[in-house]
């Protein structure tokens, strides 16, 4: 289950602040938005120490994604030491980004769209890092080029 939260709890935060961000206000979307990425953050270092002391290869699979004669690709999460070591640097690097622009981004008209769209990245890049098979890495890799966009046209 922590395999799960550490790298959807990006999108539920983005999912968060972006749909009721307005009504929440602007410091309770900053404060969901940083608490997801931190929590995700912590969860990615105990991970480490799981995995890259013992050396394991973990596929967590979520669902049967296509399923069509010989091809069979199922949308499922990988962990092995690279992985995780990757996972530590995004979710630490992001987590910083997410508190040093609580007060960048003070005295801007739309700080919780903004945070979406930073917890949007954060999760496309941990998908980008898990992937277990090549489609899901290129849905990965469009959605980091996504929230790229949004996140410069802003």
């Amino acid at each position: 289950m922590l395999y799960v939260a550490a790298i959807f709890l990006p999108l539920l935060g983005a999912v968060v602040t972006g749909f009721f961000g307005r009504w929440l206000g602007d410091r309770q979307s900053e404060l969901i938005a940083c608490a997801m990425l931190i929590l995700s953050a912590l969860i990615s270092v105990f991970l480490f120490f799981e995995i890259a002391g013992s050396g394991q290869n973990i596929v967590v699979e979520l669902f049967a994604w296509i399923d069509s004669g010989n091809l069979q690709a199922n949308w499922a999460l990988k962990f092995d030491t690279l992985t995780v070591v990757m996972m530590v640097v995004v979710t630490v690097v992001s987590a910083m980004v997410h508190v040093y622009s609580i007060g960048y981004m003070a005295k801007d008209d739309a700080i919780p769209r903004f945070f979406a769209y930073l917890n949007l990245f954060t999760f496309f890049m941990l998908m980008l890092v898990t992937a277990d098979n090549m489609v899901q890495l290129f849905f990965g890799w469009e959605g980091v080029g996504l929230a790229s966009y949004l996140l410069i046209g802003f």
